[in-house]
């Protein structure tokens, strides 16, 4: 089995008008404003999980500035989630900083059948993921709904590239640190964060916090699987391919590949995600 735990899809009114959505939206226009980047739907999503075999993929928003537009993401990734019940996991898109809708956005998500909140991408929503006051009102619905959060994440060095951002390590675990109960994915390798898990003070605080592997083969080499494995154990190491952004087949083949133990390349495959969705009592 395959579980690609970090996707996006957008309604065909997106994809046909990339110049007026960048208009409107900050985080949009940062990731979407270079003709060359992707914008597809969920029918061309199931046909890449198909040849990729691939059995469920989380479906989720980019981190919309505009409430309104998250909504209309919304809806889009709750349609699409109705349609392939079996193949999809939908997580809500919302605006942290907006007091007023996000809650509200976010129980109407909860209520269809959603289980997560992400993707947050702080930069470009203008929001402080360290602030505890701009984050306690979603995370404690999501804690309360038994809800997954996923947020960008950001690496302090290396190269630059479209929505790469500032989301780095120190902010990531301000954040963990305010919300130790509350489960929480740093999507790219949270950044490089697993490295600091060498600190006895941030091991002890990852308990609840799962590192997914979107785009890492942009990132990183190959080698990132054994030693993230060895960092923060392949308990908590999540597959995703940021797709449309790349093809999930190198990531698996690289994670295939590696040294790791059958044990363990099933628990990043799949078994750490079936957990984490999993409803609890």
């Amino acid at each position: 089995m395959i579980f690609d735990f970090h996707t996006h899809i957008f309604p065909n009114e997106i994809a046909q008008n990339r110049e007026k959505f960048c208009a409107i939206d900050s985080t949009f226009k940062e990731l979407y404003s270079n003709p060359k980047s992707k914008i597809l739907g969920v029918e061309e999503l199931i046909k890449s999980m198909d040849i990729n075999q691939i059995n469920k993929s989380v479906v989720m928003g980019i981190g919309w500035e505009d409430s309104k537009l998250a909504q209309f993401s919304n809806d889009y990734i709750l349609e699409s989630i109705d349609r392939f019940p079996e193949r999809l996991v939908g997580f809500c898109s919302i605006n942290p900083k907006d007091h007023i809708n996000s809650p509200k956005e976010i129980e109407r998500c909860v209520m269809k059948g959603m289980r997560g909140i992400g993707e947050l991408h702080p930069d470009y929503q203008k929001f402080n993921i360290g602030d505890k006051k701009t984050m306690a009102p979603i995370m404690e619905i999501a804690l309360a709904n038994n809800l997954i959060t996923t947020t960008h994440s950001s690496e302090p060095v290396g190269h630059k590239y479209s929505g790469k951002g500032m989301t780095f390590p120190e902010k990531l675990w301000e954040f963990i640190l305010n919300f130790p109960a509350n489960p929480i994915v740093c999507a790219h390798w949270g950044g490089g964060l697993p490295f600091y898990s060498l600190m006895p003070e941030v091991e002890k605080s990852l308990k609840n916090v799962y590192f997914d592997t979107a785009a890492s083969p942009l990132l990183y080499s190959d080698k990132i699987f054994e030693t993230g494995s060895s960092l923060v154990s392949s308990k908590h190491i999540l597959l995703g391919s940021d797709w449309p952004l790349l093809n999930p087949q190198k990531l698996i083949i690289e994670l295939n590949d590696s040294n790791l133990k059958k044990s363990q390349k099933n628990e990043i495959l799949f078994e750490n995600a079936l957990s984490l969705i999993s409803p609890k009592s």
